[in-house]
């Protein structure tokens, strides 16, 4: 299973917890199995089924804007971290 690591305002889909396991061959995989046990959790991460501009996902460290996006290929022991953008001054 891929550990899932959420950003605080995302954990009301994981009971509070930092991170939850997930299984998925790739990140809308994921995505979609979160959003199964835990309704509404897609609304906040996709926009027309692709990842919202103020969503930063990272696979094993690396932004998968820079792999293959929302299609990118997750291994079991892999770790995605879903993050909101910060702004301010």
């Amino acid at each position: 299973m891929v550990i899932v690591r959420l950003a605080t305002p995302l954990r009301k889909f994981s009971g509070g917890k930092p991170e939850i396991k997930a299984e998925g061959s790739t990140v809308r995989e994921i995505i979609d199995n979160i959003e199964a046990k835990s309704p509404g959790f897609a609304d906040k991460i996709l926009d027309d089924s692709d990842i919202k501009q103020f969503i930063n996902i990272f696979h094993n460290n690396e932004d998968i804007r820079f792999q293959k996006g929302i299609d990118t290929e997750i291994k079991p022991d892999d770790v995605l971290s879903i993050l909101p953008a910060v702004s301010g001054g």
